[in-house]
């Protein structure tokens, strides 16, 4: 966690730092006692060369007693005396100071010293008042003790005691200078130490820190990048700091989202062109459809022309013919009504085809439905095609109890489909190999099938065999109009007509009939 790592580095810091205020707040308190005492140390020194300067001159002033008389200078001897008393109590006072602040083992001799050099002096005075005794009682004697005075007792021994007590004090003043002179020593090794070791540790903290906070800056930044180019695939690990893994996981669930939003996204786009794709081809197909209708429409309607200009251009020519004779007879009047009522026959024929394809087309093609025994109906149908066609053998296969195959239909439409795929069957079957016609019944429907022995229908004529204006290529008698009409008609009782054909082995169509009733 970083805020943990933050708090163990500031209190690192701080104690580094409460290591450096403490030492220096112990070094001023040092610094502070011992210049303290070393400034009592320079009062001492003070007040015994005051002590000693006050004293010279009281000796010089009871000296000019003996010298002048007693009276001579009675209130300066006073003063002066005032005077050293003075200084004596201060030197006292400071000297219990100081041998309160830095013990007895430091100032020993100190106090002591000082109350030797009191009584000096007192004795120093009191020989002072004996010799002013004595020289007024015996002058010679006065002479001799007066001069062990000045020179022992004042030169030597007072000298001594006051030039002991200054170089006691000296000393003193110079080891407190040593002790501040040492601490400060001390102060500066501990602080150049302290620093030499805190500032490479706050260093490698502030480095360190850094690290924690930009290692996993340049995690996010480049996660994001990542994002922004495209890549969705490079998760931030979760293994950072608390404040750092809850952005990385947003950022991850944001990388999923949009991962799972392109995706979806690609698909919606496959798909999209897929569909557009399948609408484009379903269109070109629809296009080439209509174009090919479009063709046999042209196609059909020239046909339909000549198909109707020939019977027309026939009948006209028969009648200019005829008269255009002028001795016709009966017998040529007959032939031509004869031939004009053939081709009038196959107009009507022609027109009727085209109107049951309108019908179909408009769902207005009227079937009279009746209840049909459909065996006895094919074999009608097989006997009238033996008539017409004597030369061909034609086989009728049907199952047991036939005459229990019955369906409603209507009748003429359905010989009609019987006729058309017999005459096609005939048409393209060899002489010599017969045509078979077989029905079967399931439990809801009849199957007529007709096969014949041709030299059978190529795959891409068969997928366009039912439809509209189509005629093969190798027999483009009548008007492709057979296998159109068969179809609707068909399909009108709610059958299905098929065809299964391959090149040299013949074809099979198969008519596929409900056996109920039909809206």
């Amino acid at each position: 966690m970083y805020k943990r790592k933050l708090f163990y580095f500031g209190l690192t810091t701080a104690f580094i730092l409460f290591l450096a205020l403490i030492s220096t707040a112990i070094s001023a308190h040092l610094t502070r006692e011992n210049l303290q005492q070393s400034n009592i140390a320079q009062s001492l020194l003070i007040e015994h060369e005051k002590l000693s300067s006050i004293s010279y001159r009281l000796f010089k002033q009871l000296t000019d007693e003996i010298i002048f008389g007693r009276n001579a200078n009675q209130a300066y001897v006073r003063k002066k005396q005032k005077l050293i008393q003075e200084s004596v109590a201060q030197i006292r006072l400071l000297e219990l100071e100081q041998r309160n602040a830095l013990g007895i083992s430091f100032t020993q001799g100190s106090v002591e010293d000082t109350d030797e050099l009191v009584r000096l002096l007192d004795e120093i005075i009191a020989e002072f008042e004996e010799v002013v005794i004595s020289n007024n009682q015996a002058p010679l004697n006065q002479q001799e003790q007066l001069r062990r005075l000045l020179e022992v007792t004042i030169d030597d021994q007072f000298r001594e005691a006051i030039n002991s007590a200054v170089a006691r004090q000296s000393r003193v003043v110079a080891s407190i200078n040593a002790r501040i002179d040492t601490l400060n020593t001390t102060i500066v090794w501990f602080t150049m130490s302290l620093g030499s070791l805190s500032l490479p540790l706050i260093l490698y903290g502030c480095y360190w820190l850094f690290n924690q906070l930009y290692q996993p800056l340049i995690l996010i930044t480049n996660a994001t990048n990542a994002i922004a180019s495209g890549h969705f695939q490079q998760p931030i690990s979760v293994t950072l700091d608390d404040e750092f893994k809850e952005l990385a996981t947003s950022i991850n669930q944001l990388a999923q989202r949009l991962q799972e939003h392109e995706n979806n996204e690609d698909a919606l786009r496959k798909h999209l062109e897929l569909e557009v794709k399948q609408r484009t081809s379903e269109l070109t197909e629809a296009n080439l459809q209509l174009t090919k209708v479009d063709s046999r429409r042209r196609q059909f309607i020239a046909d339909v022309s000549h198909e109707l200009r020939t019977p027309l251009t026939i009948i006209r020519g028969e009648a200019q013919v005829t008269l255009r004779m002028h001795s016709a007879s009966a017998e040529d009047f007959n032939q031509t009504l004869v031939s004009i009522l053939e081709q009038a026959v196959n107009l009507s024929r022609l027109v009727d085809d085209l109107l049951l394809l309108t019908r179909a087309e408009m769902n207005q093609l009227n079937l009279e439905m009746t209840s049909v025994q459909i065996a006895p109906m094919l074999a009608s149908e097989v006997t009238k095609w033996e008539k017409h066609e004597p030369n061909r053998t034609i086989a009728l296969h049907v199952p047991n109890a036939p005459d229990e195959i019955i369906a409603m239909i209507d009748k003429q439409r359905i010989q009609q489909v019987l006729s058309i795929l017999l005459d096609n069957a005939t048409k393209y079957s060899k002489l010599n190999q017969p045509i078979e016609i077989a029905l079967e019944k399931s439990d809801t429907c009849i199957t007529i099938a007709i096969k014949d022995s041709g030299e059978g229908i190529s795959a891409a004529e068969v997928d366009n065999i039912f439809e509209r204006f189509v005629r093969f290529s190798k027999h483009n008698e009548g008007l492709g109009l057979g296998l159109p009409i068969a179809k609707v008609i068909v399909e009108a009782h709610g059958g299905r007509i098929s065809v299964e054909s391959s090149q040299g082995q013949g074809s099979i169509f198969s008519i596929m009939l409900p056996i109920g009733s039909i809206s």
